[in-house]
């Protein structure tokens, strides 16, 4: 594949998909480069991100989403639902490196959520929907309710908080991954309360350095072994100020 495509230098992009052991085909590679002129547009009128520069969204964005491939293989899911997904991430790379994913996304800024409409539009992806709402109460909608083989969120929470947020979507036998930083192993440990009352459990934390950064990563996986119980999640708010802890 070529080095440069629509005036764009992709090898640090190739570098890191090799990295990952990801193929993607050159139509796939102007996907992910149409998302981000369409990121950089729109965040000149509203914040979507704070990182604008090619090669680091290339990294802090689009690399870290596939990075998920370190503790699964995407082809084995069907339903995946992307909770906070901000600008889009890590769900819309996710579903172009994995078409086959039928896709939710959810973010409760309206604004965020018309642009991922269009993001839809424009790079023409198949069975994926953007849903405005707080997970909240989403989660107890049947329609939504434990009706996902896998959940996926970088939103910016302490695990407790998240996966109250996560978690009641999953179906049982799906797994929860949240996308962290670095040093996660006793923020793991303090959710151990939380994650069994939700009715799942910590089968794997991977920690990564992204490819051609000094940025360290976590993986998390959640195993859902029960249904969570039908108080959960707890109103709007709640989860927040109140987490679960014993």
């Amino acid at each position: 594949m070529e080095k440069e495509i629509m005036g764009y230098d992709i090898s640090t992009f190739l570098n890191g998909l090799q990295e990952l052991e990801i193929q993607l085909s050159e139509k796939q590679i102007r996907k992910f480069l149409q998302f981000y002129e369409m990121l950089i547009e729109k965040n000149k009128v509203m914040n979507l991100t704070s990182v604008t520069d090619f090669q680091e969204v290339v990294s802090k964005h689009f690399i870290d989403s596939l990075s998920i491939v370190t503790v699964i293989d995407p082809i084995d899911f069907e339903k995946m639902i992307d909770i906070g997904t901000g600008a889009g991430f890590p769900g819309i790379p996710l579903k172009i490196a994995y078409p086959h994913l039928r896709m939710v996304l959810v973010d409760s800024l309206n604004k965020r959520v018309e642009f991922l409409k269009e993001v839809i539009q424009k790079l023409e992806l198949k069975n994926i929907q953007v849903v405005h709402g707080r997970a909240e109460e989403l989660a107890q909608m049947p329609r939504y309710r434990e009706k996902f083989d896998i959940c996926v969120s970088r939103a910016v929470a302490s695990l407790p908080v998240l996966s109250e947020y996560c978690l009641p979507f999953v179906d049982e036998g799906g797994l929860f991954i949240a996308y962290k930083g670095k040093d996660v192993e006793n923020e793991c440990r303090q959710s151990d309360y939380a994650v069994d009352t939700l009715g799942g459990v910590i089968a794997d934390l991977v920690e990564f350095t992204l490819p051609d950064t000094d940025m360290d990563r976590s993986l998390i996986v959640i195993e859902k072994e029960e249904h969570t119980p039908k108080a959960y999640p707890r109103k709007a708010g709640m989860p927040e100020k109140k987490p679960l802890k014993n």
